[in-house]
């Protein structure tokens, strides 16, 4: 808003003429090409001394006006300072005060702007076009921080993640530290192509314009329901008795986290009715089976904190691997391997062997 007020008061010092808005009249038409004149230092030095002499009188008969256009706004500046005070003190708690303040702050600028561009320009016509020019300009030439402001009045309104959540917006993955109005700061979280392979912190933080979420799925982790389902496979032969080894790696999981599933389950039906997706939600670990190469594989679908999904996940394994090798799972429970089956056929072995 700045630039455009000042680039509009630069062309309106250089283009009007007439400061009162009259218009001037036009020079009659010269019937006849004057001769040529010889040059004249001192006339030319006289010329060039005039038409000094008129520009500065020119800017001096337009100081008060200056000199109002800036009262006015330094009066929004203060206005607005007193205005986002008064609105953090009122409406502390509430979430979007700041987004508020600063269209409250927007709103005094473009009136203070707009009316010191009246004074200034004397006429609602040239004002309007050269507002309008160098708006048009400066749209296409600040359109990434348009977009960036924007995408954070979105997100203050409607709040997609907060300080504190979990998200993932393009190929962004952590825990946001601070939202500004053109960026917003999150703590990097481990995955594929990382330093840390899992959803751990890898002590970056990463700084991604606000515009991601114009254009981006946002994925919070932890808005509503800070739990995640999350699943560990156990690979078995295809001999293992498959409805035992179901009914052992579910009691493995309701022993170490099924206690820690109730409370979290019963939340997301809640959540899920509010919104009038009522279907049937598991409170306990459940095994689903699945055919691999040459094995078969047991997922293990359980319910856990967004954070600790790696911890879990490994007191699981450790768990599954120490049950599975007790004597009394001895033939019943078998681990799955890689496997290649040769055949033979018996009548070319029987002809082979004769011609030797």
């Amino acid at each position: 808003m700045l630039a455009v007020a000042v680039t509009a008061i630069l062309l309106m010092l250089l283009g009007v003429q007439d400061l009162n808005g009259q218009e001037t009249a036009a020079p009659p038409a010269i019937e006849q090409a004057a001769p040529p004149v010889a040059s004249d230092p001192a006339a030319a030095l006289e010329e060039a001394t005039g038409t000094v002499r008129d520009l500065l009188l020119g800017l001096y008969a337009m100081l008060p006006k200056i000199a109002i256009a800036l009262v006015l706004v330094a009066a929004a500046v203060l206005l607005g300072t007193l205005a986002r005070g008064l609105l953090q003190r009122t409406l502390s708690r509430w979430e979007k005060v700041e987004a508020i303040s600063a269209l409250v702050r927007i709103g005094l600028f473009l009136i203070a702007i707009s009316a010191a561009l009246s004074i200034l320009a004397g006429d609602a016509r040239a004002l309007l076009g050269s507002v309008g020019l160098v708006g048009l300009a400066l749209s296409w030439a600040l359109q990434t921080p348009i977009e960036s402001f924007t995408g954070w009045l979105l997100n203050s309104f409607r709040t997609y993640y907060r300080v504190g959540d979990r998200i993932e917006v393009g190929e962004v993955f952590g825990d946001v530290y601070k939202i500004d109005v053109l960026t917003t700061t999150v703590w990097e979280a481990g995955g594929p192509g990382k330093s840390v392979a899992g959803a751990q912190a890898t002590g970056a933080m990463v700084t991604f314009p606000n515009w991601e979420v114009l254009r981006s799925n946002i994925i919070n982790y932890s808005r509503d329901f800070p739990y995640v389902w999350d699943e560990v496979t156990i690979s078995v032969a295809d001999e293992s008795d498959l409805p035992y080894t179901s009914r052992v790696l579910e009691r493995v999981a309701m022993d170490l986290v099924g206690k820690r599933m109730g409370e979290p389950a019963e939340e997301y039906r809640r959540l899920l009715e509010r919104a009038r997706l009522a279907f049937d939600v598991e409170s306990e670990p459940r095994v689903f089976l699945s055919l691999g190469e040459a094995w078969t594989n047991c997922t293990i679908r359980y319910l856990v904190p967004a954070r600790e999904r790696r911890r879990w996940s490994s007191d699981l394994l450790l768990a599954v691997a120490v049950e599975t090798t007790k004597p009394e799972h001895a033939g019943r429970i078998l681990p799955g391997y890689p496997r290649t089956e040769v055949r033979l056929d018996q009548d070319s072995s029987r002809q082979d062997g004769a011609r030797r």
